[in-house]
């Protein structure tokens, strides 16, 4: 029997060392995306995280949005949880050199290290696609936070890849193998039911849209999708060829796209 797990190397299970310097230049060049940046915008003003309050950051990454909440919550505190030590490691270090008072520790989604109704402030980004129970997320969510307490979570819905030109049946065979790479791809449309049924009350709803260059062809992602099409014999080298062609030729005269939609969820605590 093949190996089942989720190819994202930042699912738990695929967490290894080396894989460290790759994930922190994947998470940054999402940080520098103009749509991660509106969204992102748009949840911290949702979230008003206040001086004094204690806010919990949930697979912190390289901590930037940890450091963002430390500077909101002066006089409280900001812990980001990361289970990856490189991805902890490097978020210590950045928090170090801007001078953050924002520190991280290590832990599980679904099993916070923080005691029942001691957050004020939740932040939670694209964690949920990679969890294989995030059902039990949204439970450890609703558990950590005060009454009134505030959560922000938002994450990637995969079946919303979109890419063009290229022949319509090998897209949709690339555009669905990028299903395969999370554990829970449909992520996004299930974060308001996940965090109601965890008893918390939805706020506001949000989404955009992270359209890629259409200058330049993403060929890392491509032609991961590509070859593991070939490989499941779902298409052909020279289909795979022709539409690798097609994108090329639509990036040069600007006329490719590559997107996929993340969704945000504002919530909080009933008092």
């Amino acid at each position: 029997m093949g190996d089942s797990r989720p190819a994202s190397a930042f699912h738990s299970q695929n967490i290894t060392p080396s894989a460290t310097d790759r994930l922190v230049g994947a998470l940054d060049a999402q940080a520098a995306s103009a749509g991660v940046r509106r969204l992102r915008d748009w949840a911290h003003r949702a979230l008003t995280a206040r001086p004094g309050e204690f806010a919990l950051d949930i697979g912190a990454g390289t901590g930037s949005e940890t450091q963002v909440l430390a500077s909101a919550v002066a006089g409280g505190a900001a812990t980001g949880v990361e289970p990856n030590p490189g991805l902890r490691a490097v978020a210590e270090q950045r928090a170090a050199q801007a001078r953050s008072s924002a520190r991280f520790v290590p832990g599980d989604a679904c099993a916070l290290p923080v005691e029942d109704a001691a957050t004020d402030v939740v932040w939670c980004e694209r964690v949920f696609q990679h969890l294989d129970e995030p059902d039990r997320a949204a439970a450890e969510i609703a558990r950590v936070l005060r009454p009134g307490g505030r959560v922000a979570l938002l994450d990637t819905d995969w079946a919303t890849t979109l890419l063009h030109p290229g022949n319509a049946e090998v897209v949709a065979i690339l555009t669905g193998g990028a299903l395969s790479m999370a554990a829970n791809p449909h992520a996004g449309r299930k974060l308001a039911g996940q965090l109601a049924a965890a008893g918390l009350e939805i706020d506001d709803l949000g989404s955009q849209a992270l359209i890629q260059d259409h200058r330049k062809v993403n060929w890392p992602l491509v032609r991961m999708l590509g070859d593991s099409g070939v490989k499941r014999e779902l298409i052909t080298e020279q289909q795979r060829d022709q539409l690798y062609a097609d994108l090329t030729a639509a990036a040069e005269r600007s006329a490719l796209h590559m997107s996929v939609t993340i969704f945000g969820v504002i919530a909080h605590r009933p008092v």
